[in-house]
């Protein structure tokens, strides 16, 4: 398949995938329930952080965390009190159990009210180094700056560690990305489309070998940088539109 031909089968797919149909059975459901700002970023962190394992297990998850939150997450937790968290205690999705969970949440707290919120940490460190590779790490840095378990960390990854960082990948995507079509909710606008890099899990990772996107074997950062690249060629101003072209020919095995 040449350059021309297999842009066009990506472009294709995400004419196919990339559509309102796509919300109801992706994680992304979860935030859509939402309308305030602050709520659809919290909403949508939840349900990216939870975003490993089968689809509707996470959106199960993410959703039952909102009901416990009084499904207004930025008022619940600007105001919780320790014993409102005590209930968190028994959550668990998978790796991600209650001490992370309310950890979680106190950690939110504080970004919210000590940095302006996440769209403030992310953004402040993009304008400095026109590249979202530092805002991550940045990110990290601030979400760990409170007392916590070293074994919490395991839950949002570092490009320093040359970690795919997919999940928080797919939040920013949510967040930034906005192309008209209503999934993607385009909150966020001091950070372009054009630099962010592509959520790279198993399926987009295998489907990206097979179209010959991607050369590095493992899903890690270098090879996040490569695919990225790769899809930039194709729409320097919104690569990762081609997320949802990958992420649906892996599903549904059409490679």
């Amino acid at each position: 398949m040449d350059t021309s031909e297999l842009k066009n089968l990506l472009d294709e797919k995400y004419n196919e995938y990339g559509t309102r149909a796509f919300i109801a059975d992706d994680p992304i459901s979860v935030p859509h329930n939402f309308t305030k700002k602050e709520d659809i970023e919290i909403a949508g962190f939840f349900a990216a952080i939870l975003a490993w394992g089968q689809r509707p297990q996470i959106i199960r998850s993410a959703s039952k965390l909102m009901q416990m939150m009084d499904n207004a997450p930025y008022d619940f937790i600007t105001a919780a009190t320790r014993k409102d968290l005590d209930p968190f205690g028994k959550f668990v999705h998978r790796t991600f159990n209650g001490e992370d969970c309310r950890f979680f949440i106190r950690s939110i707290r504080n970004i919210y009210l000590k940095h302006k919120g996440m769209e403030q940490v992310f953004t402040s460190s993009f304008k400095q180094h026109e590249d979202l590779n530092p805002a991550l790490t940045q990110f990290r840095k601030v979400f760990f700056e409170i007392t916590h378990f070293p074994e919490s960390e395991k839950h949002i990854s570092s490009p320093l560690k040359n970690s795919a960082c997919k999940r928080i990948n797919l939040f920013l995507r949510w967040m930034v990305r906005n192309d008209g079509r209503g999934v993607d909710f385009g909150l966020w606008k001091e950070i372009p489309a054009s630099k962010l890099y592509c959520p790279l899990d198993v399926h987009t990772g295998n489907t990206s070998r097979e179209l010959g996107l991607l050369k590095i074997k493992s899903n890690n950062w270098k090879a996040v940088e490569e695919l990225t690249g790769m899809l930039r060629n194709f729409d320097p101003a919104d690569p990762v539109k081609y997320d949802y072209a990958l992420f649906g020919l892996g599903i549904n095995n059409k490679v």
